[in-house]
């Protein structure tokens, strides 16, 4: 069995800037989440889809030398044998979450603990601010992020089927709101 290498994860400062936005961070969508509402529960099935291929671009306007150093926000790399498998961009959201606003594993490193690295570097980072939990939006057609982030302990707590209709008219995503609570975390370990 080979050895996989160790994921080391480093803040981004001046010295890796370099090596900010060098993910691919591309996906293949074939099935997605189909969402009811009861009593106050989201649920959700999962069907499949006709495939298709999609990559976020980077907005060009953002500018990440603004993390560098910043008591808000960091932007973290995850780096295998020296090369850069995942990003993380991490902010102080207004309701006192930390807000991951862009997770990406590079395709060739999937499967291999670089996503599961940088979301325990976002609880690392929110502990440290003193925020409630972590909190993220992704759409009901990454399904393989949406079971990655409810296997990492997120719930699944809104959706909005009009996020992007302002970007696209035609658009059938549906942004999803998963959450994170600290409090939680502390009553699985309080618990016998």
């Amino acid at each position: 069995m080979p050895t996989i290498a160790p994921i080391v994860i480093k803040r981004l400062n001046e010295s890796n800037f370099h090596d900010a936005d060098k993910c691919d961070g591309s996906f293949v969508i074939d099935s997605e989440l189909v969402l009811s509402a009861n009593e106050g529960k989201i649920y959700y099935e999962i069907v499949s889809v006709e495939p298709y291929k999609k990559r976020y671009v980077p907005d060009k306007d953002r500018n990440l030398r603004t993390y560098i150093d910043s008591p808000r926000g960091a932007v973290y790399l995850a780096y295998i044998e020296d090369r850069v498998c995942g990003q993380m961009i991490l902010s102080w959201n207004w309701n006192n979450f930390a807000l991951i606003e862009d997770l990406e594993v590079d395709v060739d490193f999937r499967r291999q603990g670089v996503g599961r690295g940088l979301i325990e570097q976002a609880k690392v980072w929110g502990r440290a601010m003193g925020l409630a939990g972590v909190t993220l939006e992704t759409q009901n057609n990454n399904v393989s992020a949406c079971a990655f982030y409810e296997q990492s302990g997120f719930v699944l707590c809104g959706f909005d089927s009009n996020l992007y209709r302002g970007m696209n008219s035609d658009t059938t995503e549906i942004a999803l709101y998963w959450y994170y609570f600290f409090k939680d975390d502390e009553l699985l370990v309080s618990e016998p």
